[in-house]
């Protein structure tokens, strides 16, 4: 039985990443998912950047790491705040990818629980669905490497899965993220659920379901799956979240309204050193 491991599991899905995907969200999304999904995700996840950021009050200027920086999409983002971002990474392959993207922004190898930085080196830390790949047992020592290199009164974005399971995928219930940065020295200034899609993610338990009927051809959604061209099952499935993935969409600031945080996918926190 193989053992998995963050960075091999990020060089595969950087490897096998096609030159199409302009945008360069397919390797730090959904590699299989149409190119209408990944856009459809990187705009609920910018907008929740956005508010993290407003939370956080980072001024103009500041330092800014982004860790597991990938293809580099928040790197480019920062600058539209007038950040200095510095991306950091653990496989090349991304790194080459953030390049190619014309990511003008410093660029570093380095694994997120050995961080190459000297203490208090930024201003700012965002960590963007990255720990949640890490191994439960190496998440603190991530978390903890985060903390040394913000600088004393500095604030960490930590925007991370609080549900699901999977090979590669190591969710925490928000009380466990809250209270592992805690021990760590960041106090929180506020959090919010994130992603609640509710009929998209009632269709893709039912589409689940079906497919673990006998015979039945389950519909492809494994970020570590390399891209294929799609059964006529697989197109079904995707025109069918074609409508209901848009819609959920739309609803979400409603269902951010009226439903407890707990009940999204992610979390997305802002804690201050």
């Amino acid at each position: 039985m193989s053992t998995y491991s963050p960075k091999e599991y990020w060089t595969g899905v950087a490897d096998r990443a096609g030159g199409g995907d302009a945008a360069g969200f397919a390797p730090v999304l959904h590699p299989d998912a149409p190119e209408w999904f990944n856009r459809l995700m990187d705009d609920l996840q910018w907008r929740a950047v956005r508010r993290a950021i407003e939370i956080a009050a980072i001024p103009p200027g500041a330092r800014i790491l982004d860790v597991g920086c990938g293809t580099g999409r928040w790197l480019r983002r920062y600058l539209e705040f007038e950040f200095q971002p510095t991306g950091v990474d653990a496989t090349q392959g991304m790194l080459r990818l953030a390049r190619s993207r014309r990511t003008v922004s410093p660029l570093v190898a380095g694994e997120a629980f050995r961080l190459p930085f000297a203490d208090g080196a930024f201003d700012s830390v965002s960590d963007i669905t990255v720990v949640q790949h890490i191994p439960a047992d190496l998440q603190p020592a991530a978390l903890a490497e985060m903390m040394r290199v913000l600088k004393p009164g500095g604030v960490l974005i930590l925007f991370e899965l609080i549900r699901g399971k999977g090979t590669h995928i190591f969710p925490r219930a928000p009380k466990d993220w809250t209270e592992l940065v805690a021990r760590l020295g960041g106090k929180l200034a506020g959090w919010f659920g994130q992603e609640f899609l509710l009929f998209d993610r009632a269709f893709v338990r039912l589409a689940r379901a079906i497919a673990r009927r006998p015979n039945a051809s389950p519909p492809s959604n494994a970020p570590a799956a390399p891209i294929r061209p799609r059964s006529g099952a697989q197109s079904v499935y995707w025109g069918l979240r074609h409508a209901t993935a848009p819609l959920s969409a739309w609803l979400d600031p409603v269902a951010q309204k009226i439903l407890p945080n707990s009940l999204a996918t992610h979390g997305v926190f802002v804690f201050q050193k």
